[in-house]
């Protein structure tokens, strides 16, 4: 797609583990769809690592960054939940997803959104919305 691919999605289950303004870099970031993702997960990194530029004043690329440190039990998931790795960047589960592996999950796209986020392709941009409603 030209535009970004808006994709809406909730709270998750581990929200907590992660600085307040970690759910805001969620929302006010581009995302980029890594070159790396596949049917276990749809990878995110800043789009603006890709073009040498930040999002952020301090000229860092955004990452979500964590409360608490260490890792969970792995934990049963759904297609769609957000988990954050060490490094602070966001992979969204898809549909031949793992256990979460330790990760804490900050959110989960929306079901009616996972046909959205099987069609996104390396390269294409992501920005989320906040979920409103029940679908």
């Amino acid at each position: 797609p030209e535009n970004d691919a808006l994709l809406p999605l909730r709270p998750g289950p581990r929200t907590d583990w992660f600085d307040p303004e970690s759910w805001h870099t969620l929302f006010d970031t581009r995302w980029r769809v890594s070159p790396r993702s596949d049917r276990t997960g749809v990878r995110l990194e800043s789009a603006s690592v890709s073009h040498g530029f930040s999002d952020s004043a301090s000229g860092a690329a955004p990452t979500l960054t964590r409360r608490i440190p260490g890792e969970l039990p792995s934990e049963g998931m759904i297609a769609g939940a957000i988990q954050v790795s060490p490094d602070g960047q966001p992979t969204i589960l898809a549909t031949d997803h793992p256990v979460t592996g330790g990760y804490p999950v900050i959110a989960v796209v929306t079901d009616a959104a996972l046909d959205s986020l099987a069609q996104l392709r390396p390269g294409a941009t992501v920005r989320f919305i906040l979920a409103t409603g029940h679908a």
